[in-house]
């Protein structure tokens, strides 16, 4: 994979526009959570440690088009601000003569946010025009929102076209850590996926059968598979539905070299809720009255052992009701693992989806695992082996 980043880049005396992913939550005005404006500090200190100017695209909720106070950027300016430790100038648009005076007025070393981008209807449709309305306002184009690559918009594919570009530390260490895992593994590599359902997950499915050597099953997904097999899931969510697909994407793996692993012991009870009366029973075993819940302890030690003789871990989903104790139990093992494994230097851990990060925080291992991507729809769609446009926009 091919792209420019930040230190092939001169900002001495330039405006560089970084579209930056500061899509946080508010209560009450305030950000509570202030993940991904850490995530692009680094970038915003290099270009002013550079001499440049940092002039930040971005957008904030879905206001459809047009300006809605409760979703303008100005109530992110202070976390912004803060987290930085400096001062950050804002700008009530992000294109015409507010946002020019507002770029032009911005000293060397200088950060301005400007309005949120959704408040044109030009930005999702990336109206040439407006792209070159974004693109007039600098010199140079960084991109370090991965999570907003996969919208072929204005602000992430449009204006690259017009701009000398590159990636940021965020987007360039995301892209690295995907290619490591799909790209250019080391092998073997094992997918695990996990999830309520099968549908939601068939592109997903398909690509990685092709693509890795080993491919685990988790949550109600495995449920379905296991269905198809013709064996007794009792109560257990599943797609019954599915089953044909569920035998072609079996038979697909046996022609491509892909082993399954779908679990050989099941947690299961008679109803969801913690502290469940809970037993563990062969997969092909729950009784009618019964739902799965939960990989048992023999899956969990053939996963375990599987991890061991691998190189490259993806992990999507988890492999029981995980936010249900005590049917988290397998996804916690498992994750603890690949963490371990990850630590002694034997396993690469790639993981991403929102599902997976909570499991990963639940299990008290994100930290652990070689990249943790807070992605989701564009890490999903680089998983189903889609192109990306604001990525390949980078890579032309």
């Amino acid at each position: 994979m091919s792209f420019r980043t930040l230190d092939e880049m001169d900002f001495a005396g330039k405006v560089a526009l970084v579209r930056v992913d500061i899509n946080v939550p508010l209560r009450d005005g305030r950000v509570t959570d202030t993940s991904r404006i850490d995530r692009i500090l680094p970038t915003i200190r290099h270009i002013v440690a550079a001499g440049g100017r940092a002039v930040l695209l971005a957008h904030f909720g879905r206001p459809k088009g047009k300006p809605v106070e409760a979703m303008s950027l100005a109530q992110v300016r202070p976390a912004l601000a803060g987290a930085l430790g400096q001062d950050v100038g804002f700008a009530g648009d992000c294109v015409g003569i507010t946002a020019k005076r507002a770029v032009a007025a911005l000293e060397p070393g200088g950060v301005l946010l400007l309005e949120n981008t959704r408040f044109h209807p030009e930005e999702e449709a990336n109206d040439p025009a407006f792209a070159a309305a974004l693109a007039a306002l600098g010199d140079i184009y960084v991109n370090d929102a991965f999570s907003a690559a996969h919208r072929a918009h204005a602000s992430t594919e449009g204006i690259a076209r017009l701009l000398p570009c590159c990636a940021g530390r965020s987007m360039e260490q995301e892209l690295r850590a995907l290619d490591a895992a799909l790209g250019n593994p080391a092998r073997p590599l094992v997918a695990v996926v996990g999830g309520a359902k099968v549908s939601t997950k068939l592109a997903l499915l398909g690509n990685l059968v092709g693509k890795v050597d080993h491919l685990v099953i988790g949550g109600g997904m495995a449920n379905t598979f296991l269905a198809a097999q013709g064996h007794e899931i009792g109560r257990s969510l599943a797609e019954h539905e599915m089953a044909d697909t569920a035998r072609e994407i079996l038979t697909r793996a046996g022609e491509t070299g892909c082993t399954m692993h779908l679990p050989a012991d099941v947690v299961v009870a008679g109803a969801l809720e913690p502290g469940a009366d809970a037993r563990t029973v062969a997969a092909d075993a729950c009784p009618p009255d019964a739902m799965i819940l939960d990989a048992g302890p023999q899956t969990v030690a053939a996963l375990s052992e599987l991890f061991a003789n691998c190189r490259t871990l993806i992990w999507n989903g988890p492999l029981g009701a995980f936010e249900t104790p005590p049917f988290d139990a397998a996804t916690t093992a498992a994750a603890r693992r690949a963490a371990e494994l990850t630590r002694a230097g034997g396993l690469v851990t790639v993981a991403g989806g929102g599902d997976t990060v909570a499991a990963l925080n639940h299990a008290g291992v994100a930290g652990d695992f070689t990249y943790v991507s807070g992605a989701g729809g564009a890490f999903l769609e680089w998983m189903e082996g889609r192109v990306l446009p604001g990525v390949a926009a980078l890579t032309r």
